[in-house]
């Protein structure tokens, strides 16, 4: 029997999205019905290309009953009516994105501080990340957090908490079965050179 929410995946785009076939897979991925959260996350590229990938990206999201986050900016998030933002401890704070988006989702990147999650839930952050919990080729790892950081913040603050950071078919069991409540992949998904994104995202089951 699962002990885990069925729908765990915050799925994380690729870091550059230059082709068309990428919203079909998308489309696929999202249909399999274990994604929650779809984040947009573009580093670069201008203002006017971003708001034209995600109004496609949010109504594939619709269409799946999948909330749709952008990623550092709230005013991107306002523009496409997207359902929330995610922050990182450098981008703008809790509080003056709260007043940009209103009642929308914000969840806000903690690393693998206590502290940083007490802060995030003062400022009535909707859900907190930490991590990264392992090895991961999509960012650079500053911050590294283990099962035991999370069981502790867990236990100390009551926010959903999405683990962030090399998760894979073979330890994502040991993250959920030790109270992360989400957990957030990208490049197994989009980079994996085994399988195509629709299928790997069935690995995890």
């Amino acid at each position: 029997m699962k002990i885990y929410n069925k729908k765990f995946i915050y799925l994380i785009s690729p870091n550059k999205i230059e082709n068309e076939s990428f919203y079909n897979s998308l489309n696929l991925v999202l249909r399999s019905k274990k994604v929650k959260f779809f984040q947009l996350r573009l580093k670069k590229g201008s203002i006017k290309k971003k708001v034209t990938i995600a109004k496609k990206i949010l109504k594939i999201c619709k269409k799946n009953k999948v909330k749709f986050i952008i990623n550092d900016n709230p005013n991107l998030a306002l523009k496409v009516n997207a359902h929330g933002c995610h922050l990182g401890q450098k981008d703008i704070n809790i509080l003056e994105a709260k007043k940009i988006l209103k009642n929308k989702i914000i969840g806000v990147t903690c690393h693998n501080s206590i502290k940083l999650a007490r802060n995030a839930l003062l400022n009535g952050a909707d859900y907190i990340a930490l991590g990264a919990f392992y090895k991961t080729k999509t960012k650079k790892v500053i911050h590294k957090a283990d099962v035991k950081t999370l069981k502790k913040i867990k236990k100390s603050i009551n926010l959903p908490i999405v683990a962030i950071g090399g998760v894979n078919e073979k330890n994502y069991k040991k993250l959920l079965l030790n109270k992360a409540d989400f957990l957030a992949i990208s490049g197994y998904i989009w980079n994996n050179k085994k399988f195509k994104p629709h299928k790997a995202i069935n690995n995890f089951v």
